[in-house]
C-alpha cells in the first residue's frame, strides 16, 4: 500500500468522507491529498506536480504562496496572531477594499463567504421590515437555511429545500427566478414585492460553471429593486477583485445596495465581508440593533494576507490572469472546432467554463447532461496528464497572474489529449 493510500484510509476514518468539503471528493482519477502549493502549481501527494487552475476554487489570483503575502503573514504571526480587538490591519484592509468597491460606505469582516451572506440577508430584512428574499435558479450562496434552496413550482415561485435538515416553512420565504430572464423577475415583483425584503444574485454565475449576465437582466433587476423598496445584494465572493478591483459593480457600471465579499479578500485565508450603504450597514451592533458577532472577525493573519494581496493587484493589474485565460479559451476553441463537437465557452475576466454539445449557455438550463459526464472525464485525463481543472462543470477554471506560457502549452497538450480520448472513447 502506498503512503497515500495510508492517507486516504487515515482520512476516511476521521474525516465524513474523507473531506471537509464535498467537492475535494470528486477529484478524479484519485482524491487529491495536497503537499504543497508554490506559483501556478499544486503538489499532490503521488501524482506530483500539476498546473493548477482550480486556486482554491477562486482565492489565490496571485497563485500560490505569492512572496509578498507570505512576508506580511510572517510579520503579522510575529506580533500575535487573535487580539479580539481592533488593529490596524482591519481599518487599513476596510480603508483599501471600500475605496474599491464600495467608496463612502462602510464594512463588516467575518468569517466566510457564508457568513457574508447571512448577515446581508438579515440587513435586508432589518431595512425594509419585509421578510420574502429572492434567489436565483443556480446561484450558490453558501450551505445556510435560506439560500440551500431550488426552484419549485414554476407558477408559485416558491424555494424547496435543497439538504434534509431545511425545515420547508424556512425555503418558503425565499422566492426562485430564472437567471438572466428579465420577465420572469417582473412577474415575481408584481406579485410578490411589497413583501420582498431584497434580492441576492451572483452578477456573474460563478458556481454552475461560468454563466454572465445580460446587461438587460442587471438594469431591470436594479430598476425593480429601486421601485419597490428592495434590497440589491451582489455576491461577489467569487468575482470581487477578479472581473476587476471594483468587482462586478465596476464592471458592469451598476451598483448594489449591499455586496457580499470573500476569497480573494483574505488573500487565501478564511474571510467573508459585507459591505454596502452605510445607513444600511449601521443597523448592526453596535451602532444598530441588528446583531453580528464573531470571535474571528478581523483575524489579523486574513487581514494581513488580504492587504498584501490588493495591494499586488494595484500594482501589477489583472492582465496577466486575463491573457491567460484568453488564450486557454483559443486552446479550447481550437480543440473542440477540430473535434468537431458542438460547444460554448463562457469566459469574463480570468474565469471560465467550457460546455460540450451545446452552443449557448445563458442560464443553468441550458447544460446539457451529457457535458457534465463528458467534462468529468476530461477532467480525469487532463489530472492524469498533469494539469488540474476543477472536478465539476459546475465550477469554474481560475488564472491567475503567475499563469504564464509554459503553463498555457501544457494545458494545450492535456486538452488535446483529454479530448480524443474522451470523445473517441
Amino acid at each position: 500500500m502506498t503512503n497515500k493510500e495510508k492517507l486516504l484510509n487515515r482520512a476516511k476514518e476521521v474525516l465524513v468522507g474523507g473531506v471537509n468539503s464535498p467537492i475535494r471528493a470528486l477529484t478524479k482519477p484519485e482524491q487529491l491529498i495536497a503537499v504543497k502549493g508554490q506559483g501556478p502549481y499544486i503538489y499532490d501527494e503521488s501524482l506530483g506536480k500539476l498546473v493548477d487552475y482550480v486556486l482554491g476554487y477562486g482565492p489565490l489570483i496571485l497563485g500560490h504562496a505569492h512572496p509578498d503575502v507570505k512576508k506580511a503573514i510572517i510579520e503579522a504571526l510575529e506580533n500575535g496572531w487573535l487580539y479580539g480587538a481592533t488593529s490596524p490591519l482591519d481599518i487599513r484592509l476596510a480603508e483599501k477594499i471600500l475605496t474599491h468597491v464600495y467608496p463612502g460606505g462602510k464594512i463588516r469582516f467575518v468569517n466566510s463567504g457564508t457568513e457574508a451572506t447571512m448577515l446581508a440577508l438579515r440587513l435586508a430584512r432589518a431595512y425594509t421590515g419585509r421578510n420574502l428574499i429572492v434567489k436565483f435558479d443556480g446561484c450558490y450562496h453558501g450551505a445556510h437555511d435560506y439560500l440551500l434552496v431550488s426552484a419549485g413550482s414554476a407558477a408559485g415561485h416558491l424555494g424547496v429545500p435543497k439538504s434534509p435538515g431545511i425545515p420547508s416553512e424556512v425555503s418558503r420565504l425565499t422566492l426562485i427566478a430564472e437567471y438572466n430572464d428579465p420577465g420572469g423577475l417582473e412577474e415575481i415583483f408584481s406579485k410578490y414585492g411589497d413583501h420582498i425584503a431584497g434580492v441576492i444574485v451572483e452578477p456573474v454565475i460563478g458556481n454552475y460553471g461560468v454563466i454572465p449576465p445580460s446587461k438587460e437582466f442587471l438594469l431591470k433587476l436594479r430598476k425593480l429593486t429601486e421601485t419597490y423598496g428592495a434590497v440589491l445584494i451582489f455576491d461577489e465572493v467569487i468575482t470581487g477583485f477578479r472581473l476587476s478591483l471594483g468587482g462586478a459593480q465596476e464592471y458592469f457600471g451598476i451598483r448594489a445596495d449591499l455586496v457580499t465579499l470573500g476569497k480573494i479578500i483574505g488573500g487565501g485565508l478564511p474571510i467573508g465581508a459585507v459591505a454596502g450603504r452605510r445607513e444600511i450597514m449601521d443597523l448592526i451592533t453596535p451602532v444598530g440593533k441588528v446583531f453580528n458577532a464573531g470571535t474571528f472577525n478581523g483575524h489579523p493573519l486574513a487581514m494581513a494576507a488580504g492587504l498584501a494581496t490588493i495591494r499586488v493587484l494595484e500594482k501589477e493589474g489583472l492582465g496577466r490572469a486575463v491573457n491567460h485565460a484568453r488564450a486557454l479559451d483559443d486552446i479550447i476553441r481550437e480543440t473542440l472546432d477540430l473535434a468537431g463537437i458542438a460547444y460554448a465557452v463562457n469566459r469574463i475576466g480570468p474565469m471560465m467554463q467550457f460546455y460540450l454539445g451545446v452552443e449557448n449557455v445563458e442560464k443553468p438550463s441550458d447544460i446539457l447532461p451529457q457535458s457534465k459526464d463528458l467534462y468529468t472525464r476530461i477532467h480525469e485525463e487532463m489530472t492524469r496528464h498533469g494539469v488540474l481543472i476543477a472536478p465539476s462543470q459546475l465550477e469554474a477554471l481560475f488564472t491567475s497572474i503567475v499563469h504564464g506560457d509554459n503553463e498555457a502549452e501544457l494545458f494545450h497538450q492535456a486538452y488535446n489529449n483529454a479530448v480524443r480520448r474522451v470523445l473517441k472513447g
